[in-house]
């Protein structure tokens, strides 16, 4: 019985379980910052795309999004906190030694992104991770092995 009314109500309320698919509302260019009134939500679900519910104001479209077409979550992502080209503060930290420098940045990224660094005293390139504040830090070579 109960078995009988649980797929009663899962066929009554299969439109609501499907979640409808995020869509450009106008055509948003790669690095603008995404606000509510640019999205719609698509009567159809898409494999793949971002479901109605997802909250992606605020974020930074990495590339140019179209009316009407299902919103990727690859094409959007943190706002850029370090420009290409951009003088940034390297950190670099291990144990109780902390070792600051000034870099230029190789690549753009927002919080929390990898991009590649070169060090402006040494020219040697390094990797790191941005933080919020815009510097990137360093891994020390023990944590990367």
């Amino acid at each position: 019985m109960i078995l009988r009314i649980t797929l009663v109500l899962a066929t009554f309320y299969a439109n609501d379980l499907h979640a409808q698919s995020l869509t450009a509302a106008r055509v948003i260019r790669a690095h603008a910052i995404i606000q509510p009134d640019d999205l719609a939500i698509s009567s159809s679900t898409i494999p793949g795309a971002l479901s109605g519910d997802a909250d992606i104001s605020g974020l930074e479209a990495r590339v140019t999004l179209y009316p009407g077409r299902p919103i990727m979550p690859n094409q959007v992502g943190p706002a850029a906190l370090v420009e290409r080209n951009q003088t940034v503060k390297l950190i670099y930290r291990s144990g109780g030694l902390s070792i600051a420098a000034e870099a230029r940045s190789l690549a753009r990224g927002g919080e929390g992104d990898t991009v590649r660094v070169m060090n402006l005293d040494s020219r040697s390139v390094v990797v790191g991770q941005v933080l919020p504040d815009g510097s990137v830090k360093v891994a020390s070579e023990r944590s990367m092995n």
